[in-house]
């Protein structure tokens, strides 16, 4: 079955003056198929929003390429392809900030069917049914985005998003700004309708409980590169580079009397996007480094099903105890605030 996201060999730098570039996204490769979520997770400037931004055809990659659905993408020409439009959509970090404060809701979640050429019933009628499947009632409709609380504001946004029906939606960090309740109840909600809908998400956070909690699989990116990847159960149990331990290693866990693994500290500073070492790209902040790593890029290792990970050390890792059984924690937490919630209302 050919995959609904195709992206090879991603590429994308930014000019600076002179002759310098930052660096952004190095040669960055994965697929995505109907249905699934592929998160991707890492440290800020780590390139999660660049490759977001890159698939939407918000900016056009300086290498690689990106196909959606057999079709070939590339810049802003992606947005006005007629073939394409409405077909993919963003879910936006702050959720205030992403709504038109003197914009109604409702005219909110309409305009994107605007350009789907839909009459005005057929437009209302879906509005009518989109408010309902984000869990509001029709009377926010009339409101401004002011007049509601974070968690309305961003089921505003995913209805906005998933108003055109889209195949693929990029969330950039959709949960960051909203409280553990209103966050257990946006992920609660993107899993419903995921069901509901098989739409195919791009999760982008460095939230590692919701990715864990809502994923099917990880990708891991430092300095815009993917060091890991593979299914979301396997690699919170078993990660094989010191990398994806270190922040796994920094996740604080909600219950205090859990002890947690060996963990593995990552000291020392990021090297400059400007001028990216010529070996591993973590060999300055990493335990396991040596002159080999410092000289070379590890090449890509497959070391189990869908399992990826780019380390000159996985096989010494896998024999430490460096697994995360913690999570099962968030998952109950989560569940929690959600059964809290239910009653409250």
């Amino acid at each position: 079955m050919t995959a609904l996201l195709e992206v090879n060999d991603m590429a994308m730098t930014f000019p600076l003056a002179g002759s310098k570039k930052v660096q952004a996204v190095n040669g960055v490769s994965f697929t995505l198929d109907k249905g699934e979520t592929l998160s991707l997770v890492g440290e800020s400037g780590s390139g999660k929003t660049t490759i977001g931004r890159c698939v939407l055809g918000l900016i056009e990659a300086t290498g690689g390429t990106v196909t959606f659905a057999g079709e070939r993408m590339g810049g802003r020409r992606t947005i006005r392809s007629p073939s394409l439009r409405g077909r993919l959509q963003l879910v936006f970090q702050e959720p205030a900030e992403s709504l038109d404060p003197r914009v109604r809701i409702g005219r909110t979640i309409a305009e994107p069917l605007v350009g789907l050429k839909l009459s005005r019933a057929d437009r209302d009628k879906r509005v009518f049914e989109i408010i309902r499947r984000v869990g509001l009632s029709e009377s926010v409709l009339d409101l401004f985005p002011a007049e509601l609380s974070a968690g309305q504001q961003q089921r505003v946004g995913i209805g906005r998003a998933i108003v055109t029906r889209p195949e693929l939606i990029v969330l950039d960090e959709p949960t960051s700004a909203l409280d553990p309740t209103a966050r257990a109840e946006i992920i609660d909600l993107l899993i419903r309708l995921q069901g509901e809908l098989e739409t195919a998400y791009l999760f982008i956070s460095h939230d590692l409980s919701t990715v864990r909690y809502l994923s099917h699989r990880v990708a891991v990116l430092y300095l815009g590169m993917v060091v890991e990847e593979g299914f979301a159960d396997e690699l919170f149990a078993k990660p094989r580079h010191p990398y994806s331990i270190g922040l796994l290693s920094s996740v604080l866990l909600p219950d205090p009397k859990l002890k947690g693994k060996p963990k593995i500290e990552l000291k020392g500073e990021i090297p400059s996007p400007i001028d990216l070492p010529r070996g591993c790209f973590l060999a300055s902040r990493c335990p396991f480094a040596d002159d080999h790593t410092r000289s070379n890029m590890p090449p890509v290792s497959i070391v189990d099903r869908g399992h990826m990970v780019r380390c000159f050390k996985h096989k010494q890792i896998a024999e430490m105890d460096y697994t995360s059984d913690t999570f099962s924690a968030f998952q109950a937490e989560t569940e929690r605030l959600l059964s809290e919630g239910v009653e409250n209302n």
